[in-house]
């Protein structure tokens, strides 16, 4: 029994190599396969390249707007002071 399955095994691989050793041909079925996982890792890739982009544009603008906060708590604070000064 494991006699048969090894030389149907073997059959198959023959087929296969057959197949392929013809022209380079492919078969339809394998070509779509190998297509298909070729899409499915470029979208990983671009999905992967999309999130850094956007976490560094957002790790950007979250400190832009840090900045701009602390900017406008000076000028508050400044303002408060004089505002202060004026009525001494």
């Amino acid at each position: 029994m494991d006699i048969a399955r090894g030389e149907m095994v073997e059959r198959e691989l023959n087929t296969m190599i057959e197949r392929r050793s013809r022209k380079g041909e492919v078969d339809p079925a394998e070509r779509e396969a190998s297509w298909q996982e070729s899409v499915r890792r470029y979208n990983a890739r671009r999905r992967k390249e999309n999130r850094l982009a956007w976490c560094g544009y957002f790790s950007h603008l979250a400190s832009a707007l840090r900045t701009r906060a602390e900017e406008y708590d000076h000028r508050a604070q400044a303002l408060l002071e004089d505002r202060g000064e004026g009525r001494t």
